[in-house]
């Protein structure tokens, strides 16, 4: 059996995740594929996760990618998070990783719209989530883009509240149409077209997905789609263990076993941990690469590319880089690994907090970042929801 070690598993995610000396990309494009898609659920960290592989991108760049050529297009899937895909990669998470959180979507709207009051019986709910899509999609059939809040105003069916989380300390009472338009997203049926507010926040319009795409998106069946995902992850990721991908994808050991068999992927040992995969046709050895230094954002694909990260993260530094889901903050790597965070200060220059003391010419290359990401901001600064201990000096309880 092949057996990858550590310092591999590094050099490969350097090189093939653009970030190692020579191996940055030329476009959004490119870098978005390199990682197979990006994070999106903050705004800014699209153009973040860009800029930090193409050398000379702007964030008109980014725009243009986004809402002018429309290759790249925002869409809920795997762990019912907000990515960025490649256009063409649209069929397959929406035929797989979208249904399936828009079945489960579906399902808690359902009980919240009875919860709340909306409906009195599962049945009567149904139908009348049917009524408020199909008013919806009938709205935003002429080509316009609408807010969540004009979409409220818009279409009636959407008025009213749902309550969630009934009868806990998280009770709510929740407008019903944001809940729609998330059910008809995951669907692929609609799209996060322009952005009101601009990269660094988000604020977006709905459009109809044929309209926004200029054709229409038919979604492959989900054995073809966890495939097609499966088998482009494990291109920029592997080698990674079942669990990893069944964390990634936010699917069943079953779906990803089945993804496994249908792209041959073949077993593999780690120098630590369980046995792993990778594609047949990817078993060569990996070149080392030269050491290198990156600064990447909030919930970076990169950073939050495995479940287990031992191999570039040691387990002392996850409670002052993550929070208690896993979600990363702004991470500064050395030589593929974490090795601490990076803020902005008051004039919008970029910091970086090392988690502890690292080599001189390891300081040297991340100053160099620093710079580079600090010249990028062009004096702009961006606000992450989620600031590390490691940033704010907080001591762990």
């Amino acid at each position: 059996m092949r057996r990858v070690a550590d310092v591999e598993r590094r050099a490969r995610l350097g090189r093939r995740h653009a970030l190692a000396p020579g191996s940055r990309v030329a476009d959004v494009e490119a870098a978005t594929r390199a990682m197979v898609v990006l994070h999106a659920t903050e705004a800014a960290s699209v153009h973040l996760a860009a800029a930090a592989r193409v050398d000379g991108i702007s964030v008109a760049d980014v725009d243009r990618a986004l809402y002018e050529t429309r290759y790249l297009v925002k869409q809920l899937a795997m762990r019912r998070t907000l990515f960025v895909f490649p256009r063409d990669l649209l069929p397959a998470a929406v035929g797989s990783a979208g249904a399936r959180v828009a079945a489960t979507e579906q399902r808690t709207l359902v009980k919240h719209m009875v919860a709340g009051g909306l409906s009195p019986r599962v049945d009567t709910a149904e139908q009348r989530l049917a009524e408020a899509e199909r008013a919806v999609l009938e709205r935003l059939a002429t080509g316009a883009e609408l807010t969540t809040r004009e979409v409220s105003r818009q279409v009636p069916e959407t008025s009213g509240r749902v309550l969630s989380s009934a009868g806990t300390a998280w009770e709510s009472s929740d407008p019903f149409a944001p809940r729609v338009l998330t059910v008809l997203g995951a669907r692929g049926r609609i799209v996060r077209g322009h952005n009101d507010l601009g990269w660094r926040q988000a604020r977006y319009r709905w459009a109809a997905t044929d309209s926004w795409l200029g054709e229409p998106l038919l979604p492959a069946t989900a054995d073809q789609g966890y495939a097609e995902l499966v088998l482009r992850y494990l291109g920029a990721f592997g080698p990674a263990t079942e669990d990893d991908i069944v964390w990634w994808l936010g699917s069943t050991k079953t779906a990803v076993r089945q993804a496994l068999a249908d792209v041959e992927a073949v077993n593999v040992e780690l120098e630590s941990g369980p046995a792993a995969y990778l594609l047949a046709d990817d078993l060569d050895p990996e070149p080392p690469v030269e050491p290198w230094a990156a600064l990447l954002p909030t919930l970076d694909p990169t950073t939050m590319g495995w479940k287990v990260r031992d191999f570039y993260l040691d387990a002392a530094d996850v409670p002052y880089l993550f929070d208690r889901a896993g979600n990363a903050g702004p991470t500064a790597w050395w030589d593929g690994r974490i090795v601490g965070t990076w803020v902005q200060d008051d004039a919008a220059r970029v910091q970086v907090i090392p988690r502890g003391l690292l080599p001189r010419r390891a300081q040297q290359a991340l100053q160099r970042e620093a710079d580079r990401l600090t010249a990028w901001f062009a004096g702009e600064r961006v606000n992450s929801f989620f600031v590390t201990r490691l940033a704010t000096g907080m001591p762990l309880r």
